[in-house]
């Protein structure tokens, strides 16, 4: 599973730590590039600001995405993806401890491809990233990314 990078868009220190354990746990080797709040998610996905150098067409497999962000929330990076030629199949799963049900329609209005509430037990946490990595990384077949549609 790891040759692909997974991005981790999460601004609370001890949600990437639980996810990383998360991933570590359960052998998801995958590259992780964590980025805390939406403006670096933004520049990371575009190549722009500190990550200019980076080679856009170098798509993540996958983006673990927070809602409750600082500088750009979750649903305006889900809709900045959506709406750019080269990241509007990018898969995207809002990663959140939100319950509310207007952020799940609203994300999935915007096109995420799926929706997860971050369970409070670790146990459970580490399964949905099981299940995750498992589907995302192994199951599923990813579009090509990077090309025009």
């Amino acid at each position: 599973m790891g040759n692909k990078t997974i991005l981790l868009v999460e601004d609370n220190p001890d949600d990437v730590e639980l996810t990383l354990r998360a991933f570590k746990k359960n052998d998801i080797s995958n590259k992780v590039i964590v980025v805390t709040d939406g403006a670096e998610a933004l520049d990371f996905l575009y190549a722009k600001g500190k990550y200019a150098e980076r080679d856009e067409k170098d798509l993540p497999i996958l983006v673990l995405l927070d809602l409750k962000l600082p500088k750009i929330d979750g649903m305006e990076v889900l809709q900045s993806i959506r709406q750019n030629e080269f990241t509007k199949l990018l898969p995207v799963v809002i990663l959140t401890s939100s319950a509310e049900e207007q952020d799940m329609i609203d994300g999935y209005n915007l096109g995420v491809n799926s929706y997860v509430r971050k369970p409070v037990n670790f146990n459970d946490f580490q399964q949905a990233i099981k299940v995750l990595g498992l589907y995302w990384l192994v199951w599923n077949e990813p579009p090509p990314l990077g090309k025009k549609g």
